[in-house]
């Protein structure tokens, strides 16, 4: 069965071009132009994937990303403006597993969806159950869970790949160019802040501001390292 994905966006000259492109990759593609109920359709429709503008009549796609989820893990690509690294900081923050700066090149979109439907795909085909466990942090591949401290902590789907990442090469630095290729398929471009903004989340979701040193440390010019070895 074709891959089901939801475009939410109100230029329809635009959605059309992508319903053609997309058709022509073997996808099923559904346009929804408007704000209003967007959040509803994109969970409530057997989807596997949504791309969703920023900018949209009745409610803004921050807005509908957040409604989401709450309620869903479905992968989410932001369509922002080019040049704000604002709405990409933000969309980053509440959930979005990826963004295309508007006005974009089809194919790169192209790229990204099957990008994250790859990650999504490998997820849900899991073959490795080893728990990872560095210090209180215990991250569970098989049933995507992540502990600390024995408490569950709650990560979006690419979240939960880099910390994968950086565990399995605990006390070895990781850099930003493998995180890149590993978690986001896609080459490292330095001006792309995606992995820097995980990885601040990921920070403030694992460490106590009154507790020990963080356990995602920067290693300046080169990557992460998760340091964080005893409880």
């Amino acid at each position: 069965m074709a891959a089901r994905i939801l475009i939410i966006d109100d230029d329809v000259e635009l959605c059309g071009l992508l319903r053609e492109l997309l058709g022509a990759e073997g996808y099923d593609v559904e346009a929804y132009h408007r704000g209003g109920g967007a959040a509803a359709r994109a969970t409530g429709g057997g989807f596997a994937l949504v791309v969703l503008d920023v900018m949209l009549p009745e409610v803004n796609g921050f807005d509908i990303l957040r409604e989401i989820r709450r309620t869903s893990d479905i992968p989410v690509i932001l369509l922002t403006a080019r040049g704000d690294d604002v709405d990409r900081i933000v969309g980053l923050e509440i959930g979005a597993d990826d963004y295309v700066p508007k006005p974009f090149n089809p194919r790169e979109l192209l790229a990204r969806i099957h990008a994250v439907l790859r990650r999504l795909q490998r997820r849900q085909g899991e073959a490795d159950s080893r728990v990872l466990q560095v210090g209180d942090v215990a991250l569970d591949p098989g049933a995507r869970t992540v502990v600390r401290g024995g408490r569950p902590v709650s990560l979006t789907t690419v979240e939960f790949d880099v910390l994968r990442a950086l565990l399995a090469s605990a006390g070895q630095v990781v850099s930003r160019e493998e995180l890149s290729e590993k978690v986001l398929e896609r080459k490292f471009d330095p001006f792309d802040r995606s992995i820097d903004m995980h990885i601040s989340k990921l920070r403030r979701k694992l460490d106590d501001p009154d507790g020990p040193a963080a356990r995602i440390k920067t290693v300046r010019g080169v990557g992460y390292i998760f340091a964080q070895t005893s409880s």
